[in-house]
């Protein structure tokens, strides 16, 4: 069973190991020569996490341990700021960028906690995909039927990955239209989507300010719920249920659906039932707004003109080295106007709130994360039409909660040795503490009926 932060909370305060045991576990799984550690990690911290590990059992040892957690090893996406260091976003163009001068606040905040950074993850170059791949660096694959190398999801693919094999514990991500859950429900873990202004998005490089969220991947949702109070500097309140019973899950029909392939649609099925004999009333409604995201992004919508802002100084200076897959999303940009921007943004507002009031009829949405298995690596990387089309549908579900500002966490719903399957459950902006407590009582009554 994979351990959570919390179990090796109690293991390190019991001295049941220490923090240079677990950093040291996390290397020698980097470095395994039959392992993904060299696709996983853009760069590896070694000597700094170690010295970083002594220092924190020295506290402990002292009973001056900054928390529970000092110590534990953590990864962190390649486009957050590490003082000292270059913040590549996975990408070769900004090589030779200047080093940071701060730590990201995000990342700031669990430092100060004791959390021990190991390393930079890999990613889709400036997080523009939901598939995961990275020709500059090459691709880790998911840890489903490795022999196949199937995509890891993406962006935040290393992040899943380090987590998933053991060389972290946790990874730190960022979500704009699904690249915490997206890696999670195909690598088999926990990834949490927070409401996007909860976490601080200063020192992380940017694909869309008004989507980008900063998210865990982990091993639980109490893990996520951990990283995510630290990040934020907010301790959620407690004072909601903590099972099931009689609690309204709803279940879009309109999109969330469509296209799932028979072990998603199976695993789906078998979710809501174990749902629903935990007490959930969990029944299907239309959630006919959901048809106006294409509409709203039919000019490539923010991620497209916010990137292409932030991009173009950079594309018409070094344009060649970008993924050109990458290149050419951030390029349809460049047909939007201002006037096209004003109304995307007034259009997402009206959806915003309509979409509030529909979701707070209910305690919950739910619906896969993603519709299908993970396809092959190769497959994605030899046909640009499956490209597209699979990271369209990668895509779909879980940028629904992005649009509306919400709060989402995906879960794993697949049996022991199937194909990972994520579930999602989601709530309107600023409701992750209810979330979280649903979230919870889920995931129990989901590793009950594995």
């Amino acid at each position: 069973m994979a351990r959570t932060l919390s179990t090796l909370a109690a293991d390190l305060a019991a001295g049941r190991t220490t923090s240079a045991t677990l950093v040291q576990e996390a290397l020698a799984r980097i470095d395994a020569p039959d392992g993904e550690g060299k696709l996983t990690f853009v760069k590896v911290q070694r000597d700094a996490a170690l010295a970083a590990a002594e220092a924190m059992d020295k506290l402990r040892g002292a009973g001056l341990a900054p928390s529970p957690y000092a110590g534990i090893p953590i990864s962190a996406k390649d486009l957050f700021d590490l003082a000292g260091q270059p913040t590549p976003a996975g990408s070769v163009v900004l090589a030779d960028a200047a080093p940071a001068e701060r730590d990201a606040p995000a990342i700031a905040r669990l430092r100060r906690g004791g959390f021990v950074v190991v390393g930079r993850t890999n990613m889709t170059e400036f997080a523009f995909s939901g598939l995961g791949l990275n020709p500059h660096h090459g691709t880790p694959a998911s840890p489903y039927d490795r022999a196949a190398r199937r995509i890891p999801g993406g962006s935040s693919s290393g992040a899943a990955v380090s987590v998933a094999d053991g060389m972290a514990f946790a990874g730190i991500g960022s979500d704009t239209g699904g690249s915490c859950r997206i890696p999670a429900a195909l690598c088999g873990i926990v990834g949490y989507k927070p409401t996007a202004a909860s976490v601080p998005r200063e020192g992380v490089f940017p694909l869309s300010q008004t989507l980008d969220s900063i998210g865990p991947l982990a091993n639980s949702v109490d893990c996520c719920r951990i990283l995510h109070e630290i990040m934020s500097g907010t301790e959620l309140s407690r004072e909601v249920p903590g099972s099931l019973q009689g609690l309204r899950i709803a279940v879009p029909h309109t999109i969330a659906l469509d296209g799932l392939d028979d072990h998603v649609a199976a695993s789906f099925a078998r979710a809501l039932e174990t749902l629903s004999k935990a007490g959930a009333i969990v029944s299907e409604q239309p959630f006919a707004g959901f048809t106006e995201v294409a509409r709203i992004n039919a000019k490539g919508g923010f991620a497209a003109a916010e990137a292409y802002a932030h991009h173009r100084a950079l594309i018409a200076a070094k344009g060649e080295g970008y993924d050109p897959r990458v290149r050419v999303r951030v390029l349809r940009g460049s047909n939007q106007d201002a006037a096209d921007y004003v109304e995307l943004v007034q259009a997402r507002a009206a959806f915003v709130a309509a979409m509030r009031t529909e979701v707070s009829a209910f305690d919950a949405l739910a619906m896969p994360t993603v519709p299908t298995i993970a396809p092959t690596i190769a497959e994605l990387t030899e046909d640009d039409e499956a490209y597209t089309r699979v990271n369209l549908a990668m895509l779909r579900n879980s940028t629904l909660i992005n649009m509306m500002d919400g709060c989402a966490i995906s879960l794993p719903m697949h049996r022991a040795g199937e194909a990972p399957a994520g579930l999602m459950l989601a709530r309107a902006g600023g409701e992750d503490a209810a979330l979280f407590a649903i979230a919870a009582a889920a995931e129990v009554a989901l590793s009950k009926a594995r």
